[in-house]
């Protein structure tokens, strides 16, 4: 399966492929308009559609093309911002509420699951989190005695892990866990969203989402869907200029799947507590004899990775080796992006200074419940009814309990600039060689560039369209990435991946371009040979 998020390819994609939409081709009317087709589109989609409202979904990829397809697949109430931290950031009530609405998503899926025959692998596992040998378990109590606090009764401190072939040290047991394939889950939900009547629209990029009675969409290709209420669901939002950009970072997060012999490792799930951090689960295999081992981590800042390329692979696979030496060879190796919000929890519900649009962003490393959260409180904000969670996922809120973050993510933001008055990487692109990517200066001017496989040159603004900071070449996705707000684009015509950009990279040789048109009409980027 091809996506538009990287040159990747991820576990999901090699055994899975979503059912295929077509591109909006007239004007319509929905009840609701969906903004983006992945675990957080396609759970609200399917929400609505039980509850007989019409629906229809836009992406500007393929069903499933965005971040949930690269996922590790962890549904888990052990969540990566600790609930020590939650409680410091939300107080103890807003803990419970977020392990509450953590267990609900898990929960949901499986009756999701269950109830529309999807078959995508799910099952219920245990969750570890583990400090490695030689570090101190003070983290593992405060992290204990906080997730008793907020009703998770049932977390227990183990020695170690039930995992024979290395000792990772004393670790948390979080029971219930589960995992399941992302991709053919989003199969399942889509098909029952067409089964309810709702429409979904690929290859359709929207330009512009105006809030009113009724909200329009506007689509490239000049066709308008109009709506009572919009969801805009699209990894980062791309209809606000700063809200909420400012309360969340962009990261990358990369993983790996090896061959392991069959029974060598529990199903479980586990994360440990380092900084950068790995985390890990076994998959099935279609060979009997063998299941598949996930590793992930060596996060970094979105556009900031100071051009490590294939490195975070390398690191994540000596990790591996080194713990389970009966790991045999690599058969998949990919990264996804992670929001992270300041104080830990998503954004989730009416966008601020309107009154139809509803977003959901910032899945801080639990995307998949997060996504299915979204899925059951904007439901119920649109039908009206009240649900416990609004307050505590409100993307208006102010983050005053974490300003220490806000202010450090904000000072890393402004850093960024000072690229604009950089060097190029090369002297010129007479340099690149095919597959590689620089930015290069001529005058006052960053230049993004890139040779494809074949020699073509393709140039373009170095300049993000969201904010202005400068792109950097992600190598091991070959994409353009901004290190301001993660915003990310297409390696040869510049199209927006990742908001909260709105619109492409200037083409140097025909100069700004503001739009994107449907997959099968591009190729106006106009690559010429040097």
């Amino acid at each position: 399966m091809k996506t538009d998020s990287g040159s990747t390819e991820s576990l999901w994609m090699r055994t899975a492929r979503a059912p295929q939409g077509k591109p909006l081709q007239e004007d319509l009317h929905a009840e609701v308009c969906i903004v983006g087709a992945g675990i957080t589109g396609l759970t609200t989609a399917y929400l609505l559609a039980c509850e007989g409202k019409s629906v229809v979904v836009l992406d500007d990829g393929d069903i499933g093309g965005g971040e949930t397809s690269r996922t590790t697949g962890h549904l888990a109430t052990g969540l990566d911002d600790r609930y020590h931290r939650l409680e410091k950031y939300h107080g103890e009530g807003g803990a419970r509420l977020a392990a509450e609405s953590h267990a609900h998503a898990i929960d949901r899926v499986e009756q999701i699951c269950r109830s529309e025959n999807i078959d995508c692998d799910f099952r219920r596992v245990d969750g570890y989190l583990f400090v490695p040998p030689g570090e101190s378990e003070h983290e593992l109590f405060r992290e204990m005695e906080a997730a008793q606090r907020a009703g998770l009764s049932d977390v227990e401190l183990l020695t170690r892990l039930p995992v024979d072939a290395y000792d990772f040290g004393p670790a948390l047991r979080f029971p219930r866990q589960a995992r399941f394939h992302a991709l053919r889950y989003l199969q399942g939900l889509a098909a029952c969203v067409i089964e309810r009547g709702g429409r979904i629209h690929t290859r359709s990029f929207v330009e512009r989402i105006e809030d009113g009675e009724p909200v329009r969409i506007s689509v490239a290709g000049g066709h308008t869907v109009t709506a009572t209420d919009v969801v805009v669901a699209t990894n980062s939002p791309v209809n606000n200029l700063f809200t909420p950009h400012t309360k969340q970072a962009a990261y990358r997060s990369y993983v790996i799947a090896l061959r392991i012999p069959a029974g060598w490792l529990p199903d479980l799930l586990a994360w440990d507590t380092p900084d950068p951090y790995h985390y890990l689960r076994k998959a099935r295999s279609e060979d009997p004899e063998w299941d598949l081992l996930i590793v992930g981590g060596e996060d970094h800042k979105t556009g900031q990775s100071d051009g490590q390329g294939e490195a975070p692979f390398q690191r994540l696979e000596q990790w591996t080796r080194e713990r389970f030496p009966m790991a045999a060879e690599l058969v998949a190796a990919w990264s996804g992006q992670v929001m992270e919000p300041v104080d830990g929890l998503a954004y989730i519900g009416r966008n601020p200074h309107d009154e139809h649009v509803y977003v959901a962003t910032g899945d801080s490393g639990n995307g998949l419940t997060h996504g299915t959260i979204a899925g059951l409180l904007i439901t119920d904000l649109i039908q009206g009814r009240e649900n416990p969670w609004t307050r505590l996922y409100d993307p208006g809120r102010v983050p005053l309990r974490a300003a220490a973050e806000f202010a450090r993510e904000n000072l890393n933001v402004a850093a960024q600039y000072a690229d604009l008055f950089a060097s190029g990487e090369l002297s010129g692109s007479e340099e690149l060689q095919p597959g590689q990517g620089a930015i290069l200066r001529r005058g006052l001017h960053q230049i993004a560039a890139y040779r494809d496989d074949e020699g073509l040159l393709h140039e373009h603004s170095a300049l993000c369209t969201h904010l202005g900071c400068v792109v950097e070449w992600n190598r091991a996705e070959r994409t353009w990435d901004c290190p301001c707000h993660g915003s990310r684009f297409d390696k040869c015509d510049g199209h927006v991946i990742n908001g909260p950009a709105a619109s492409a990279l200037a083409n140097v040789l025909e100069g700004p371009r503001c739009d994107r048109p449907p997959l099968e009409e591009r190729g106006d980027a106009r690559p010429h040979r040097h």
